[in-house]
């Protein structure tokens, strides 16, 4: 029999900027200027309210110490070079000490990890699960473990640097060349700040997006170094897969593995393993396997981007996948009306049976804004794309903080720039849920009339979702069985033995829908229903009162129903034998 699960529900947030509270940001500003969120600011009463909203799981973003422009001098903490640091803040992806948290997230800098273990504390009471970033295919330019502990915890300390690739070495090399840096670089506000002369690295290293150049572009990932895993890139040495003997295995593998069991053993829930599918799956499958030698229960969620090596990765251990080249893409183009709504059937049928260990989401770090003039320009566009992610299948669902408030992103951050992506990269706020947050007191009460009707929206169906029909009961699509339905219309049938549960969406936002969605007899075989001689229905997300339909009507003339625009139905129907 299977194992019945909850469903997961992920909320993410950058804690950089989730508990900042000052309202004006200034474009490249300082830590001092624009400010910066604290462990300490996710209260007990904060983490109680994501949890209130529907999260089983929340994503603590930028834990690990990455490089900054801003330096520490009483804790021996160094500015990086802003050179090869993107904007003030920096990129949480440019790792510059495995071992030790962002010193800006620290209310007493000395205590750092004290602070982020009790966070971790205060999210299990909360009832939440946290999780944290894994960034294992590069790291920053001027990585430095301060926390070596006898062990050899420090990258390319032994490499040879002479030759382009060894199985030894930590990294890729260019050997006789300069690392040149993009002119951009230079214009930045912060170029001659600290490190006037400029920056040197020679022989240059491979930069993280696979960029074998001593010139990386300013589109590259420059602020950051490759890792090498044991795989020539030149095509000399053959990709390893499988599990090996620990003889043969590459020194960087074993430094990866340390940094697992380090996090592990701060009582983490799970990695969010960053651009999983730059790193051979060999590793995961070795590295995954020891560690849940010691940690069983711990999940591992692989950013990937390439549907052929799904399945690759799934065997490798990972438990869920990010559905972005299928789910998240086809959605924005429903929503920006390049595809029409029933495209998303074409979606879960690429999947070959893996939907329920896909992770779905409208909005993330990396993508812009729903409520932004870069993409749908209205919040409420959320509603039916998050309902379709969540609700489809039995996989995990992830909500970025500030979506369920409507967030714009509007403005110029620093290194950000108004493109309708909130920051990752400088020192800033997010109006929308700097507004909830409220000091700490996370209250709807300074909300806009429209965002606080947005949060609860999300909350109604977000807790809707924890529903056993949703976590663990089957999907039926019905686009086959309502070809002329209007084609921003998406509607399907979750259900298990006792319930059953129409979804229905509109994807238009602009115009009502009125459909009648046929319900067909082959849904009732599969499922093994009798055919009643009615049923009733009772509306669980919006506004409605019971009521009776007829069971062969129905089959051929449809359930009757006027979806608003940018919303969402989920009505349950039960026979009339069955009350």
């Amino acid at each position: 029999m299977k194992k019945k699960q909850e469903k997961i529900i992920i909320y993410q947030l950058l804690v950089r900027l989730a508990g900042n509270t000052v309202r004006k940001n200034k474009p490249w500003g300082s830590i001092r200027e624009n400010g910066c969120g604290k462990f300490n600011d996710l209260s007990e009463r904060f983490l109680e309210e994501i949890a209130g909203l529907g999260a089983s799981h929340i994503w603590l973003t930028g834990i690990p110490e990455h490089a900054s422009c801003t330096a520490y001098p009483d804790q021996e903490i160094p500015a990086d070079n802003p050179l090869v640091v993107k904007g003030r803040a920096g990129s949480p992806y440019a790792i510059r000490d495995y071992y030790d948290v962002c010193p800006d997230l620290a209310t007493d800098v000395d205590r750092r990890m004290e602070e982020f273990e009790a966070l971790v504390g205060r999210c299990h009471s909360s009832g939440l699960t946290p999780l944290i970033d894994f960034v294992p295919n590069h790291l920053a330019r001027r990585y430095h473990s301060d926390h070596a502990e006898g062990v050899n915890r420090q990258f390319g300390r032994h490499d040879n640097t002479s030759v382009a690739f060894s199985t030894d070495n930590n990294f890729y090399y260019l050997p006789g060349q300069a690392l040149k840096l993009p002119e951009e670089v230079y214009q930045h506000p912060t170029s001659r700040e600290v490190f006037p002369a400029g920056y040197e690295e020679n022989p240059a290293k491979a930069t993280g997006n696979d960029c074998f150049s001593a010139a990386p572009s300013y589109s590259d990932w420059y602020e950051t170094v490759k890792l090498n895993y044991g795989i020539d890139y030149r095509g000399k040495n053959p990709s390893r897969s499988g599990i090996i003997p620990d003889t043969l295995i590459p020194d960087t593998w074993s430094k990866m593995l340390d940094i697992l069991l380090f996090w592990a053993g701060k009582n983490i829930g799970g990695f969010r393993c960053d651009m999983a599918e730059m790193v051979p799956p060999s590793f995961w499958e070795w590295a995954i396997g020891k560690i849940r030698e010691q940690y069983p229960a711990i999940l591992f969620i692989a950013e990937i981007y390439n549907p052929a090596a799904y399945n690759t990765y799934s065997k490798a251990g990972f438990d869920y996948l990010y559905d972005k080249a299928g789910f998240y893409d086809c959605i924005r183009d429903i929503i920006t009306e390049k595809k029409e709504a029933g495209a998303l059937t074409g979606v879960w049928k690429s999947l070959v049976g893996s939907e329920g260990a896909m992770l779905r989401f409208v909005e993330n770090h990396d993508e812009q804004r729903i409520a932004s003039s870069h993409f749908a320009g209205n919040a409420n566009a959320g509603i039916p794309a998050t309902v379709a992610a969540a609700c489809m299948h039995q996989g995990p669902l992830m909500i970025y903080f500030g979506q369920e408030l409507g967030e714009e992103a509007r403005g110029i951050s620093g290194f950000s720039r108004d493109d309708g992506r909130t920051s990752i990269f400088d020192y800033c706020s997010v109006p929308a849920f700097r507004q909830w947050f409220s000091n700490g007191k996370c209250t709807s009460g300074n909300l806009p009339a429209e965002a606080a009707r947005l949060r609860e929206s999300y909350k109604k169906f977000l807790m809707l979702c924890r529903h056993p029909v949703i976590s663990n009961g089957n999907f039926y699509d019905l686009m086959w069985a309502n070809p002329v339905a209007d084609k921003h219309l998406y509607a399907f049938i979750r259900w298990d033995a006792r319930h059953t549960w129409i979804i229905a969406l509109n994807f238009s936002g602009s115009d009502n829908i009125s459909a009648r969605i046929r319900i067909p007899d082959h849904f009732m075989t599969i499922s093994g229903r009798k055919d009643p001689a009615s049923w009733t229905c009772h509306p669980l997300f919006n506004e409605g009162t019971p009521c009776r339909i007829i069971s062969k009507k129905n089959t051929e003339s449809g359930l009757a129903l006027i979806l608003q625009p940018f919303s969402a139905e989920i009505i349950s129907i039960k026979s009339i034998c069955q009350e």
